[in-house]
Order: structure tokens, then C-alpha cells, then sequence
């Protein structure tokens, strides 16, 4: 059964999946983000043999001409052991982006990756002038704060409500002031003049992008919204079809049974979130 479950929402177990999945999805004019699914990895070994799936992906983007780029995890590159050896790592995976015309996004992880995550795309964004950005997430009380700074840099940033559980110290505690940061932020963004990815599913927040988008003549070309694969395809499609970019963000890996587990035990809501998309076209 959770085999089943998690075949809807994760691309297969191999890189050959993964891109046949994605070539699927580009032929329906949608973008994809691969990430090959891993975490918190605790030696060199495994973290240097997660990097090699995504330099096997970023060539077989470049020679497929696939519309797609990679999304990276801090914690499977060695951060959690040793930072430099991560920031080596993943700066050796954006320098090959740079190299095949790509880029990489390094992805959002719990508040004490936070500051960490900024900082190292900061640096590696100095080398690296448009190939790498990163995530923030809404629910944070810091995260208008950080906008600022990394619009001020120019440095791409894909907006999220936030998945990981985290305390009032940190985030807001209601879904009201989340929903209302998110709308305040992604307003900011798409008129800042660097290009963002809007990553939500809620339809709510997409129709106020849109009403905001025509209201304010904002081009469509300055953002792309970003959904998960597998959940609200419908409304994928939709916008599709009305002019937006849509990038869907795909996972694959051996690592799909921790990775589902952990998004549902982090936070509860993602149970019944998962079950009703289960269902959805």
C-alpha cells in the first residue's frame, strides 16, 4: 500500500525513471526540478554518491534538452558532519550547472539549516552569478527579512508555506498568518525584477497571484509556479494552458519510504493532503 501511495508522488527508484517521468511531464509544456531523494547523511562516501546522481543528471539534461534543473538537500551532501566538505560538494555540482547551462536549487530544510543555507548560496551565488538559488519558507518569522536579502543579491528564491514542524519561537502558529505572509511575500517578489518560483497548491493563493498579476500588469515571465509531482495536476495543466510557468518539483530514489514517512510525520495536515491528491486527476 505505501508502495502504491508513494508511486503517485515520487518519479520511480532510478535515474532512468526519473527522466522518462520527466520527459512525460516537459511534453505537456511543464518544467521539472529533479532531486534524488536522500538526507542526513553521515559519511563522505554517501554524501559524494548522492552528488554523482546529480552530475548524471545534469548531463543528461544537457544532452536530452530537457526543460529541467536539480534541487539539492544540504543534509545529503554532509552538512550535518562536516559543512565545508558540503559547501565543496555542492559547489562543484553548481560549477557543472554553470558548465551545461543549468541550474541548481539548493532546498530548505529545518530552522537550524536556515541561516547555514542562505549563507552558503550567498557564496556560492558570488561565484556563480545566476546558477544557484535557494527556498524560503512563509511560516517563518524571519523569512521577509531574508526576501530582502537575497532580492538585494539578485539570488532566485522559490517561496513555500514551509513543511518541517516548528514552534511558535520560530513560525507563525497559525495556517491564517502563514497564508497572509506567503500572499505579502510573493507579491514582493514577482515585482522585484528577479525571476521566483511561487511553490504552492492552495487555489486560493493562486488566484490571488493571478488577480494581483493582471491587476498590476506584472508579465507573466517574471515567476513560474512550482507544485509537487503527482498533486493537483489538474491546476497544473490549468495554468498551463493560461500562459504561466509551472515547474514540478520530482523526486525519485531508493530513499522514497523515509522521505514519504517523514513528510507525514512531520506534519500531520500532509496525511490528509496526500489522500484526497491520491484521488485528484
Amino acid at each position: 500500500m505505501g508502495r502504491k501511495l508513494s508511486g503517485r508522488f515520487v518519479a520511480g527508484m532510478t535515474v532512468a525513471d526519473a527522466l522518462k517521468a520527466c520527459e512525460a511531464v516537459n511534453r505537456e509544456g511543464i518544467a521539472i526540478s529533479l532531486d534524488s531523494l536522500g538526507e542526513s547523511v553521515a559519511v563522505e562516501s554517501k554524501a559524494r554518491a548522492s552528488a554523482a546522481i546529480y552530475h548524471e543528471l545534469l548531463d543528461a539534461i544537457a544532452t536530452r534538452g530537457l526543460n529541467a534543473n536539480v534541487s539539492v538537500k544540504l543534509s545529503q551532501m554532509g552538512m550535518d558532519f562536516d559543512p565545508e566538505l558540503a559547501e565543496r560538494i555542492v559547489g562543484e555540482i553548481v560549477e557543472h550547472a554553470a558548465a551545461v547551462d543549468s541550474f541548481v536549487r539548493i532546498d530548505m530544510e529545518g530552522t537550524p539549516f536556515t541561516e547555514a543555507t542562505i549563507a552558503m548560496t550567498e557564496r556560492l551565488f558570488a561565484r556563480y552569478p545566476t546558477r544557484v538559488g535557494t527556498v524560503l519558507q512563509a511560516y517563518l518569522y524571519r523569512t521577509a527579512a531574508d526576501t530582502e536579502r537575497l532580492l538585494g543579491e539578485g539570488i532566485r528564491i522559490r517561496l513555500c508555506k514551509g513543511a518541517y514542524k516548528e514552534g511558535p519561537d520560530h513560525a507563525y502558529p497559525s495556517k491564517e498568518d502563514v497564508d497572509a505572509n506567503y500572499v505579502k511575500l510573493m507579491k514582493r517578489m514577482v515585482r522585484s525584477g528577479v525571476f521566483c518560483g511561487i511553490a504552492t497548491h492552495d487555489e486560493t493563493i493562486v488566484d490571488a497571484m493571478r488577480k494581483f498579476v493582471k491587476e498590476q500588469g506584472v508579465d507573466k515571465a517574471a515567476f513560474e509556479f512550482q507544485m509537487l509531482y503527482g498533486i493537483r495536476r489538474d491546476l497544473q495543466r490549468k495554468l498551463t494552458a493560461e500562459g504561466y510557468g509551472v515547474r514540478v518539483y520530482l523526486p525519485f530514489g531508493a530513499e522514497w519510504y523515509p522521505y514519504f514517512m517523514r513528510r507525514l510525520a512531520e506534519r500531520p495536515a500532509n496525511v490528509l493532503f496526500l489522500a484526497k491528491n491520491f484521488f485528484r486527476s
